[in-house]
């Protein structure tokens, strides 16, 4: 796939056919967005590490993060092909995003929501994985969510409406998708928390051929209401979701099934109208 994208440490650079290919796509799930009265909002790339402590984010996931860190002055020479040394960087004020929702739920601290509230925001992200592969897995890649804050019963009808729809338009465009439980680090594995996973998944990916996850819905219970301090009109914490689409993923899971990209962007094209 040379002539479409070059990937490298998992970092990708996507050619103009590709480009295309992600405008088509994002702008369906941006139209869905839309429909369903979510305001479209941008954040930075950066999170502070207070930010990120206040959300359980080093304890959950210590594996993905990736921190930004001033170089110490004066600057020295840096080898050829070499990593810069930790005695070389000063102390990490910022982490990377690693998914596209952390800054929704940032935002609305300390918020009281008279009813619910849905945002959309495309993010770059950001994880260190123990592996890339291709456009399946990236160091950096791009994730559209479109957000719920509100009731219990709000965000799981939010949810519940995406389900159909995701499959729907996957398989007008060759896709075969099985929507299958997974596991939400977000809670712990022991206690009460992880027994109420079990007994309704907060975490549901959309998966193609068997092994790749090309979104997902998350119901992040009053989690998030909780530790940002986002309280519902009755005195409660609100409850979160949202649903997410990995842009690159979706791309893959297209070059895997379809051969021809003309093809692909005509498909596209006609299942968003």
């Amino acid at each position: 796939m040379s002539d479409l994208y070059t990937e490298r440490g998992g970092l990708v650079a996507l050619g103009p056919e590709l480009v295309r290919l992600m405008d088509l796509l994002d702008e369906r799930f941006r139209d869905w967005a839309e429909e369903c009265g979510a305001t479209p909002m941008l954040f930075p790339a950066v999170i502070g590490t207070a930010d990120l402590a206040s959300i359980d984010y080093f304890d959950n996931f210590p594996q993905l993060a990736l921190m930004t860190a001033p170089l110490k002055l004066p600057a020295q020479k840096v080898e050829d092909g070499a990593a810069l040394p930790p005695e070389r960087l000063g102390a990490s004020a910022y982490g990377l995003a690693s998914a596209a929702c952390y800054n929704v739920y940032l935002h609305h601290r300390s918020a009281t929501l008279a009813g619910p509230r849905r945002v959309t925001t495309v993010a770059k992200c950001f994880r260190n994985e123990d592996h890339y592969d291709g456009l399946r897995r990236l160091h950096g890649f791009t994730m559209r969510e479109i957000v719920c804050l509100g009731s219990r019963e709000a965000v799981l009808a939010h949810l519940a409406a995406f389900r159909p729809k995701v499959v729907e338009f996957a398989a007008r465009l060759g896709l075969e998708l099985a929507v299958q439980p997974a596991s939400d680090p977000f809670f712990e594995k022991g206690g009460g928390r992880a027994l109420l996973a079990q007994l309704f998944p907060v975490k549901e990916e959309f998966v193609h051929g068997g092994d790749l996850a090309i979104g997902s819905l998350n119901f992040h219970r009053n989690f998030f209401g909780e530790r940002c301090g986002i309280s519902l009109a009755d005195g409660g914490p609100a409850f979160t979701g949202c649903v997410a689409f990995g842009l690159e993923r979706w791309i893959a899971a297209l070059l895997e099934t379809h051969a021809n990209i003309d093809d692909i962007l005509e498909r596209v094209a006609g299942a968003g109208s």
